[in-house]
């Protein structure tokens, strides 16, 4: 994932956020519908949970479902990293493109529209999940291909089986509400009485 110079950054950033936003609703996409209702994270979680993955310039950061694309912008408005959010939702495809626009980010965030469960991860240092626990434990196969030492921090729920190294229990200024923060390094490593095999099975059947 250390291609920062290939050309698939290069072409969608050289484009301007109108024709960048054409792209990313034509990109494969499935037919399906979204998995869940976008419910963002709060802004000050969001900057701890990028503080918990120690996220650094040189990061390439993925956001499966990035719903309006805060994650990916705050990454890389506070620390210079690249990023690449990834949704189904047309709505939240264009709520991005506006809010990458609106901080001035655009040569270092894309987003694409497409099933988060296709996605090839493997180019990420880190991954940021806000998604259900079903969803966290079906990104696991995923998960487990990409390289030793990747970091992902996940939002409110864990990944089944496999303990965090780290949990953060935090209050939010914004909502006032209490949220978790867990975080792990690749390879995952399962829990007692886990199925050590969940991490080397294929997505083979939809959600």
């Amino acid at each position: 994932m250390s291609r920062l110079l290939c050309l698939s950054w290069l072409i969608p950033f050289a484009l301007p956020v109108a024709l960048l936003g054409a792209a990313a609703a034509q990109d494969t996409t499935e037919a399906r519908t979204p998995d869940v209702v976008y419910v963002g994270s709060p802004h000050d979680i969001v900057s701890k949970m990028l503080e918990v993955a120690q996220v650094k310039k040189e990061d390439i950061l993925y956001d499966p479902g990035c719903g309006d694309g805060r994650i990916c912008v705050m990454a890389a408005k506070k620390y210079g990293c690249k990023a690449v959010g990834f949704d189904l939702n047309p709505v939240r495809i264009r709520e991005s493109l506006e809010n990458i626009k609106r901080n001035g980010v655009d040569k270092l965030v894309r987003i694409e529209r497409k099933d988060i469960f296709t996605v090839d991860f493997s180019e990420a240092t880190v991954v940021t999940i806000y998604l259900l626990p079903w969803m966290n434990k079906k990104l696991v196969p995923q998960l487990q291909k990409m390289k030793p030492g990747t970091r992902i921090v996940a939002h409110d729920y864990s990944i089944e089986g496999y303990p965090p190294e780290k949990t953060i229990t935090m209050t939010s200024k914004q909502d006032a509400v209490e949220h978790y923060i867990y975080f792990w390094t690749l390879p995952l490593k399962p829990g007692p009485g886990a199925d050590e095999s969940e991490g080397d099975t294929e997505l083979d059947e939809e959600p």
